[in-house]
């Protein structure tokens, strides 16, 4: 058995893999729109961005594996072809992101120069330490997290004390549901697939003397401890955004919410000091994703030298292409990409964390061809082909709400565990 500060440390690493800085910008402006169902769009929020990815860490200590090993069951071939879409999205989108919040957060408010400016800048000095490896970015990391968290502590109890509790009107059609596809703007199932194993090997690599059991409470343990921080902090930023609806105007940015709150909580001082650590912590961000690109196109080339230096420009390059616009622009662009992508991540996800005796290859492959074929619509739907499909969506269940794939998977998974069972009693 490991001893409770040893679980406290793996929760506290596991905290810090999903608490990206872009993250921060999400929750706010959930609440600020969401009004009095604040706690509707906190539920769907946290769902999507906490609970599915802390079951991904759960999938991890289960399979003691990469993220290769996620998708095998389904084929060798389909998981090497998820590997590299959830690669190239991953560099394309979340990466160049950091980018467009520190020129919002922390330069545009100083300087007067252009995003595009902020976006070669920022991915020179990412290619910078992807190609040197440098660690100076882990220790900065291990103490940007901490401070990260006062400071939003305290914004969220300065205004729950001090701000009158009351709420605006809600605008979205459906609070939940549009809290759950706001929760895959953050990226985070995706991360605990990508890098949920980085933690796993680190356990590993310390704890060679535990066997699989001990690691795997170890990880649950740890893994609902780092899901309860979550919770508390984003469900604290959308209770706040909801408190300031009489305070901004209504069509204002993520970013400059989050800014708005923090000087008329804790005043301009306190908002800049949040804003710069903020931006590091972005920089970090994207320089992990860049580097674990890299090294995955490096290990399909046989530990090619060339291939990661040729992946990591790429990748700074598509980060200025897409990093010079606004952070509301690249998560628009995102919703087509997460569409297709995310509900294949969450049913890879839920099935890798199930018995093994529900998740047989068949009902692998069943079930992730189901998926696909019913995200179709959602996608179509995203990038405004809707009117194509809009005669097949509407027998689907809960195509309205965008997530179509979630009843045809769920009948799927039964329908294939029951033909399984069915020939093994014949």
């Amino acid at each position: 058995m490991y001893s409770k500060k040893v679980t406290v440390v793996v929760a506290f690493a596991l905290f810090s893999l999903f608490f990206g800085a872009g993250n921060l910008i999400l929750p706010p402006q959930l609440g600020f729109k969401a009004g009095d169902t604040w706690w509707l769009v906190a539920l769907g929020f946290c769902i999507s961005a906490v609970l599915i990815p802390i079951l991904g860490i759960l999938a991890h200590a289960k399979l003691q594996g990469g993220m290769f090993d996620f998708a095998k069951k389904v084929s060798p071939t389909f998981s090497l072809i998820y590997c590299y879409i959830v690669y190239a999205i991953s560099i394309s989108l979340p990466s160049p992101r950091t980018a467009s919040v520190t020129h919002e957060m922390g330069v545009q408010p100083l300087f007067d120069s252009s995003p595009l400016l902020t976006s070669v800048v920022y991915f020179v000095l990412v290619f910078l330490f992807v190609v040197n490896r440098s660690k100076i970015l882990d220790i900065i990391g291990k103490l940007l997290t901490p401070a990260i968290i006062l400071i939003l502590l305290a914004i969220v109890c300065t205004t729950i004390f001090n701000f009158e509790f009351s709420f605006g009107e809600n605008v979205f059609p459906s609070p939940f549901s549009s809290g759950i596809l706001e929760g895959y703007q953050t990226f985070d199932a995706i991360g605990a697939v990508v890098v949920g194993g980085v933690i796993i090997i680190s356990i590993n690599l310390k704890h060679t003397e535990s066997n699989y059991s001990a690691k795997r409470t170890l990880i649950a343990k740890a893994g609902w401890l780092a899901g309860l921080g979550l919770f508390l902090i984003y469900a604290g930023l959308i209770v706040t955004g909801a408190m300031m609806h009489t305070s901004f105007d209504s069509d204002i940015s993520r970013t400059a919410l989050l800014s708005g709150i923090s000087i008329k909580t804790l005043g301009s001082t306190a908002s800049f000091f949040l804003s710069v650590l903020v931006s590091l912590a972005c920089f970090t961000t994207a320089v992990g994703i860049v580097t674990g690109t890299a090294d995955f196109v490096k290990g399909q080339f046989k530990d090619s030298r060339t291939a990661y230096v040729i992946t990591a420009v790429i990748g700074c390059i598509l980060g200025v292409l897409m990093g010079q616009f606004d952070v509301h622009y690249i998560i628009a662009v995102a919703i087509p990409a997460l569409m297709f992508i995310y509900p294949i991540t969450i049913v890879l996800i839920l099935l890798n964390v199930l018995p093994n005796k529900y998740a047989s290859k068949q009902v692998f492959r069943a079930v992730v061809l189901a998926t696909i074929v019913f995200s179709i619509p959602d996608f179509l739907g995203s990038i405004g082909l809707g009117e194509a499909v809009a005669g097949i969506s509407k027998w689907i269940p809960l195509s309205k709400f965008q997530m179509g794939w979630v009843l045809p998977a769920l009948l799927v998974f039964v329908g294939a565990n029951l033909i399984s069972r069915n020939k093994n009693t014949l």
